[in-house]
């Protein structure tokens, strides 16, 4: 019979280190939060204005009361001060505004996505970031593949917002969605818009082939996600989504070759040929216009966003400096905006270009913030992607394919801003203040105090296999 000696040669079994309950749910919070800025126009869709109002404050009082209980390590110092001053000159337009109302509805929103995104960035670690993430987008194109079908097998026809039937005659741009999921045509997914599914199904394509090159475990399931974002893409349609998807290409192929080079000066050859091919792409891109976008199915003039950029410059042209009051996006029941730019019988609530609507709204003044937020977000994360980890001598560490993300999210976001106003609002600014805070307080994945500070709740195991 064995028998329990008092002079043991190893220590004695114990349970293995597992994440707090407590932490479970943080990290399910952050989820939810995550999801919700990725969802952007579905609340007003499903529950309409007054119903994503009380979402959206109700779930910032949670997560500033969450803040404010954890006392997450934050250096205050190192802070995403550019898209911080942007924010900050869209209170201030609130004194000259033309439309305050309009206005201070949108700060709200500007601002509860704001310390939102910081919130996420300061409680989670880069490991658990991307999971949350990947968690979230999985939830979104879940839950849009099964609301297209649902409108097709069981509702049997179009939907409106608030789930009622269309009438007679009910242009096709009004509805949530169009029952086009096996008629071969383009779907909407629950943001009734084909453009936002195509761009999130396209970070959801960057963030799960980042998680299978991590190892990230159940790596069959993420071929199955990959494999769905990739369907939704295809059928959304987006031409813009397309454009983007090359960016991207070019910009992870860039990566990969710098992360080869061995000599300071085989960067320079590098950054110059990506230059070169940056500038041809974009002449060729404006020469052959008419061609390109007819292959894409898509007029050249990006289906008639030259007509509203024409009348936004000549309204911004008025007031350039310090332009006509922070509105993203315009709220169409404003007297201002109401009737201003129709399309299809719908007054238009973006200018379908983020600069050009920086520009109306804000000015010069924010429009140069805003260049110098992206500017700073753009840069440290390219240098967060191709820079090797180092923190003392060594200097062979491997890469780690989580740095990837911020960079490839740059990209969407680039080109998104050229065709659309996205990156201004919902997940694109939720994403350019999440990631570019993340950087400046986290530098380098598993290092620092923020990044450290959940040992005694996880334990090294646990953190290795939620990378």
């Amino acid at each position: 019979m064995a028998v329990y000696t008092n002079h043991p040669v190893q220590a004695p079994p114990s349970a293995p280190v597992r994440e707090t309950t407590g932490h479970l749910l943080l990290r399910g919070w952050c989820i939810f939060v995550i999801a919700g800025s990725v969802a952007g126009t579905a609340w007003l869709l499903a529950i309409g204005t007054l119903g994503s109002g009380i979402v959206a404050a109700g779930s910032g009082l949670v997560s500033i009361v969450l803040w404010l209980s954890l006392r997450p390590a934050v250096q205050w110092r190192r802070l995403p001060w550019f898209a911080l001053l942007y924010v900050a000159w869209a209170v201030l337009s609130l004194i000259w505004s033309a439309y305050r109302e309009a206005t201070a509805l949108t700060l709200l929103l500007l601002l509860s996505t704001t310390v939102q995104a910081m919130f996420v960035g300061s409680v989670l670690t880069w490991r658990e970031l991307i999971r949350a993430i990947a968690s979230a987008l999985k939830w979104i194109l879940g839950l849009s593949i099964l609301f297209e079908l649902w409108a097709s097998l069981i509702w049997g026809g179009p939907v409106m917002p608030g789930f009622t039937r269309p009438e007679k005659g009910t242009d096709p741009i009004e509805m949530w969605s169009r029952d086009n999921l096996f008629d071969g045509g383009r779907i909407q997914g629950i943001f009734g818009n084909s453009n936002a599914l195509a761009y999130v199904a396209l970070l959801a394509m960057v963030v799960f082939a980042v998680r299978f090159a991590s190892r990230a475990p159940r790596r069959a399931l993420l071929v199955a996600w990959f494999a769905l974002a990739a369907f939704l893409f295809v059928r959304a349609g987006s031409a813009t989504a397309t454009l983007a998807a090359a960016g991207v290409t070019v910009v992870l192929v860039t990566v990969l070759l710098m992360r080869r080079t061995r000599h300071p000066g085989e960067r320079s050859r590098y950054y110059l040929a990506y230059a070169v091919v940056a500038v041809g792409g974009l002449a060729a891109l404006w020469l052959w216009r008419d061609a390109l976008f007819s292959a894409l199915g898509r007029s050249a003039d990006l289906t008639g966003r030259e007509g509203i950029w024409e009348k936004v410059w000549q309204k911004a042209v008025e007031h350039p400096v310090i332009g006509w009051g922070f509105s993203t996006p315009w709220v169409p029941s404003d007297p201002h905006f109401d009737g201003w730019i129709v399309d299809h019988g719908q007054t238009v609530m973006q200018a379908h270009n983020m600069w050009l609507d920086a520009f109306l709204q804000l000015g010069v003044v924010g429009l140069v913030l805003l260049f110098l937020a992206m500017l700073a977000f753009v840069w440290r994360s390219w240098f967060f992607a191709v820079d090797r980890p180092r923190w003392d001598l060594v200097a062979t560490r491997p890469y780690s394919p989580l740095t990837l993300v911020p960079t490839l999210v740059g990209a969407i976001l680039l080109v998104q801003g050229l065709a659309e106003s996205g990156p201004l609002l919902g997940w694109g600014w939720f994403f350019l203040v999440m990631l570019a805070f993340k950087i400046k307080q986290a530098p380098l994945i598993g290092r620092g105090p923020s990044e450290q500070r959940l040992t005694g709740e996880q334990g090294g195991a646990v953190a290795e296999r939620g990378r």
